[in-house]
């Protein structure tokens, strides 16, 4: 029986998953993620990460592929005899701050079609100092491809996060990076989801295997598992520590409403593009549970007491700057709330009640904009990843956006990753099926509106939007 092993990595942990056509995973091995602080500076630890990896592979044993997947926009510098010219910087590191500010925005959107967010790959190249002394410039799934395989390629989902990938042709744009100043020779060749990626270094594993290039971003492979029925009008929200919310497409929108309004065109399987919004996500809550001493194994007993909580009492842009880097979350929302002149959250539940509200506004927002610009209707939205478990979240998510919310799986990404696999092995066929092969074995729960008042939310709504100064 042909056997798959998924390399899934988040921002806050990884896995090895391994599984069948039959889509029954079993998790070899799990291990904690995280900035690290080095010089003054956010790093990951990707060495750490890459031996974790190995370590995984080795207790999943022979498999006929591996596929990895990651987070987007940061990466590795190789010199030119391949070695690393240190590890990664973190997203949330501060050295872009401002960065984003002296690039014309129009230049950029109309050869990319990414949103703008400070930490984007190219604000953080324009920021980076050891330019000169590299060779090529690997994104962190390709980087660890790399050690694996010795094989060198850039995977296109994930590319098109970096702003510097044409959004039309999906090659990287030599225009913009000439116009930018940024050395040519560092991009490598781009690869597509499903073909080869290399093939296991000898003496790595104890074994070998083909390296399968799937949608290496996570919320591509995320979105290439949501269980949509062929034919359906669905919107998507990918929900961990990000929510990345909007609608599958044919081509790109890259009109100036859809620059206004901040939305990216990313490269999906097939050609597609995820026409999305990141909204900060469970970032709110994973660190508010940090600072109380809290763990994932206390919050069904915080959900519940939250669900009494008084709807509306107060919400907060979840995509303040202030929400961005890791700290006392409790207090820069409770400072939010106060600057606001609303009500301050006097206890864990009632926060917890003003993060998951502010979190579905924000998911409403986006929805509804993705629609409005790119003119495709929406009859039910598919929340898929670690928030799917949320069932307040997911009920209030249905409640703002007034559609049913399809919960799961939460698996999503690993699904996706293992599924561009079996395609390539020729065990599943088209997209199509590969959702349908989801929507029949994995678990999932419908969340209707529940009716709840249309007209607060919309006044909840304006209210994050004149407390942001939209």
């Amino acid at each position: 029986m042909t056997r798959f092993a998924a390399v899934d990595l988040g921002a806050s942990s990884g896995r090895v998953i391994v599984s069948d056509a039959s889509l029954t995973l079993t998790e070899v091995h799990r291990f904690p993620n995280g900035p690290v602080e080095r010089g003054g500076s956010l790093h990951w630890d990707i060495r750490g990460l890459f031996g974790q990896i190995v370590d995984g592979l080795r207790r999943a044993g022979p498999v006929d592929s591996i596929g990895i997947d990651s987070w987007a926009v940061d990466y590795g510098l190789l010199d030119s005899s391949g070695d690393l010219l240190g590890d990664p910087f973190h997203y949330r590191d501060s050295r872009t701050d401002g960065v984003m500010d002296g690039v014309p925005r129009e230049l950029l959107y109309g050869v990319s079609g990414l949103q703008f967010l400070p930490f984007n790959t190219v604000y953080q190249l324009l920021a980076d100092r050891r330019l000169d002394a590299a060779s090529v410039m690997l994104l962190v799934p390709d980087l660890l491809t790399y050690w694996l395989t010795g094989s060198v390629g850039a995977e296109v989902t994930n590319a098109s996060t970096t702003g510097l990938l044409d959004v039309r042709t999906r090659t990287w744009s030599s225009s913009l990076i000439a116009e930018l100043g940024l050395p040519a020779g560092i991009f490598p060749e781009i690869r597509r989801p499903g073909t080869a990626a290399g093939v296991v270094r000898p003496g790595l594993l104890g074994w070998s295997a083909p390296v399968t290039a799937v949608a290496s971003h996570d919320t591509a492979s995320a979105v290439a598992a949501v269980p949509a029925s062929p034919g359906s009008r669905f919107a998507y929200i990918s929900c961990g520590t990000w929510s990345l919310a909007g609608v599958e497409l044919a081509s790109p929108v890259l009109s100036p409403e859809s620059l206004a309004a901040n939305f990216t065109n990313e490269a999906g399987i097939d050609g597609t593009i995820r026409y999305l919004r990141n909204v900060m996500g469970l970032w709110l809550l994973q660190e508010s549970l940090r600072v109380w001493g809290l763990t994932n194994a206390d919050l069904g007993d915080l959900l519940r007491a939250a669900s009494a909580e008084p709807a509306f009492a107060s919400v907060v842009d979840p995509d303040l700057p202030a929400f961005l880097p890791p700290g006392d979350m409790p207090a820069r929302i409770a400072a939010e709330c106060a600057r606001t002149g609303q009500p301050v959250p006097s206890t864990p539940a009632a926060f917890v009640r003003c993060i998951l509200e502010s979190l579905a506004l924000g998911h409403r927002a986006a929805i509804r904009q993705a629609v409005e610009l790119s003119g495709q209707e929406v009859e039910v939205v598919h929340l898929v990843g670690g928030g799917s478990r949320n069932a307040l979240l997911c009920q209030l998510t249905a409640d703002a956006c007034g559609l049913p919310v399809v919960a799961g799986p939460v698996e999503a990404t690993a699904l996706g990753n293992l599924l561009v696999q079996a395609r390539t092995a020729g065990v599943v066929g088209s997209s199509s099926e590969m959702r349908a092969l989801v929507a029949s074995t994995q678990r999932l729960e419908r969340f209707e509106p529940s009716g709840s008042d249309a007209a607060a939310w919309e006044e909840a709504e304006a209210r994050i939007g004149l407390l942001c100064g939209r």
